[in-house]
């Protein structure tokens, strides 16, 4: 087994599409972990749905041999996402590291998750070790965005390693930078076993597969082991590395990185951020693992056949068990049955779960409308947290209803100032601070409310700064503002799946906007079907779809008008009764049409 002041454990932290897959690919081809012939580009971007959009999901866990100078060095890496939807990811990673590659493009420059990652590699006191990537392309403009990382991180234009990812420039200096700079583990191999649980995932014939990292003693086949925080024994069946494919060992000692499987099959026994530890010897504290991360954005999802309700449970578990940011509990709809309530770090995560969850289940799943939490303050003094607009007591027993803000940074093309001014104040933004960064980039601070962040401003920001912008915000506290609930009837019928929490000056826009889309999803029945958008019991927006009309008088010829008008008169009256007992349809596209805001 290697000693702990021969092993290195880092992660490579960056914006997102700034080269973090590509140099980790680099990697595993200069230390040998895999040959040409096996090379492909993004290797460790395993799933389908990161090789068809083209970004890191998962965090992916790999361990490479490098010598130097005749000494073997053990360099566990962790590969993390970039989009600011998976920051839980990045924290999780870098609290099993020493050190941070932190990454930037060389023609993109300082980018908003530059900024927030390395913070976060600050707070967790890992040493960080700049690069500049893609270096090779026509239009680097190097000399500038070192000054741009040395203005927006804090660091020495002197300690910045020039590379590129696509040609392997640089990466032999990368790999040396991180044995020299970056500190060995500390942790006695001989002290009591002592793992911190970083990520897990299930195993239809081994059970839950665990990763951990190893901060002291030494983990052995056939050893007992408990996790502190269940308090559950288990007898551990294989141990292993990914180098980058599976790998067995006979053992992981002191600052090493790998799995191990030891037939749990219950997945609620094991939790992201436990201690693992030996029952005959076991340690004196546990880690102190990680802090809860609190899902942004929520949203209903249930199964089209209420008969998937147990497959979809089992389905949330299984998923649940590789992405400790998502939450869900069950409820139940008067128009959808029975579902359930989950909670998401963001629109992206939102659409990543519902994906893997159709494409790895085979689920037919409808989502309801997005919404953030709200806190509500009633009058006889009680509080209350509101995760769905079907939780919102009546407007006569609220004191105070209070929505979360957030600090929000853009960091865009001086150019675009004016445009994401006006984009902001459109979302009840309140300025803060400007910053320079270089002559062409700049950091605009604004506070505004999460709810008219998280639907379409990240693409909208995109859209105005041709893709140079980007964003990174955190909440900051809930304040009291004038919201209401807006419900959509259908048919006389509230749907509460349709509802959605707005401020008062939007709701008739907003409710004027739903109505009409959703009168071009849903079909026309053979009754007329009334859409109504409503503010308590005030309608503030109408719609009316047409009924369906048979021709019942296409077989008279001619004759006296009398049996006609008998006709049309039988026909209402049948109208009539359809009405009162008709049951309207609505399609998923109904559901999605809540999303298009604007």
């Amino acid at each position: 087994m290697p000693e702990p002041k021969f092993i290195r454990n880092f992660s490579i932290i960056a914006h997102i599409d700034h080269g973090k897959s590509t140099l980790a690919d680099q990697f595993l081809l200069k230390t040998g972990a895999i040959t040409e012939r096996e090379y492909k580009a993004q290797t460790l971007d395993s799933m389908d749905l990161e090789r068809e959009r083209g970004i890191t999901i998962r965090m992916h866990p790999v361990t490479v041999f490098y010598t130097i100078d005749g000494q073997k060095y053990e360099l566990n890496l962790i590969d993390t996402p970039g989009h600011v939807d998976f920051s839980y990811e990045v924290s999780r990673s870098l609290a099993a590291c020493e050190g941070a590659i932190l990454l930037a493009d060389a023609f993109q420059g300082v980018q908003a998750q530059t900024v927030a990652n390395a913070y976060l590699a600050i707070e967790n006191n890992l040493t960080i070790i700049p690069v500049l990537n893609k270096i090779d392309l026509p239009t680097a403009r190097p000399e500038a965005v070192i000054a741009e990382m040395e203005t927006a991180v804090g660091i020495r234009g002197e300690d910045v390693i020039r590379a590129s990812g696509k040609t392997g420039q640089g990466v032999d200096e990368i790999l040396r930078a991180i044995v020299e700079r970056i500190p060995p583990p500390s942790g006695d191999p001989n002290g009591p076993l002592k793992a911190l649980i970083y990520n897990s995932h299930f195993d239809t014939f081994k059970g839950v597969v665990v990763y951990v990292r190893i901060v002291e003693g030494t983990i052995k086949l056939g050893q007992k082991i408990r996790l502190m925080r269940g308090n559950k024994e288990y007898t551990v069946v294989e141990i292993g590395q990914f180098r980058p494919q599976p790998f067995a060992v006979n053992e992981l000692t002191t600052g090493q990185v790998g799995f191990f499987t030891a037939q749990i099959k219950n997945i609620q026994d094991v939790h992201i951020g436990d201690t693992v530890t030996d029952p005959e010897n076991p340690t004196a504290q546990p880690l102190p693992g990680y802090k809860e991360h609190q899902p942004m954005v929520y949203s209903g999802l249930y199964p089209t056949n209420n008969n998937d309700f147990e497959a979809l449970r089992e389905a949330l578990t299984k998923l649940k068990l590789n992405d400790s940011s998502f939450t869900f509990t069950p409820e139940v709809s008067d128009g959808l049955g029975f579902g359930f309530r989950c909670g998401f770090l963001g629109m992206l995560h939102r659409e990543i779960i519902g994906q893997r969850l159709e494409r790895d289940s085979d689920l037919d799943l409808v989502h309801t409308a997005p919404n953030v939490n709200y806190q509500i303050l009633k009058k006889d003094g009680t509080e209350i947290l509101v995760r769905s607009p079907q939780d919102v007591p009546d407007s006569g027993q609220i004191a105070e209803f209070r929505e979360p803000m957030v600090k929000i940074n853009f960091l865009i093309p001086s150019a675009n100032v004016g445009d994401i001014m006006s984009l902001a104040s459109e979302r009840r933004g309140t300025y803060i601070s400007t910053e320079y960064i270089s002559p062409e980039r700049v950091i605009l601070v604004y506070e505004m409310p999460l709810a008219d962040v998280i639907y379409d401003l990240y693409d909208k920001l995109k859209s105005v700064t041709r893709g140079y912008g980007t964003m990174d915000y955190e909440i900051t506290e809930y304040r009291a503002a004038d919201l209401v609930r807006l419900d959509i009837l259908v048919h006389h019928k509230r749907v509460d799946a349709l509802s959605v929490i707005v401020h008062r000056s939007n709701a008739e826009r907003r409710g004027r906007k739903l109505i009409q889309k959703l009168r071009e999803e849903i079909d026309r029945h053979l009754f007329e079907v009334a859409l109504q958008a409503a503010v308590g019991t005030r309608v503030i927006a109408r719609e009316t779809i047409a009924p369906l009309r048979k021709n019942v008088t296409a077989k008279c010829y001619g004759g006296d008008i009398t049996r006609k008008r008998k006709l049309w008169a039988k026909q209402a009256e049948g109208k009539k009764r359809m009405k009162m007992i008709g049951q309207v349809e609505i399609p998923q596209e109904a559901f999605l049409a809540v999303l298009e805001d604007d």
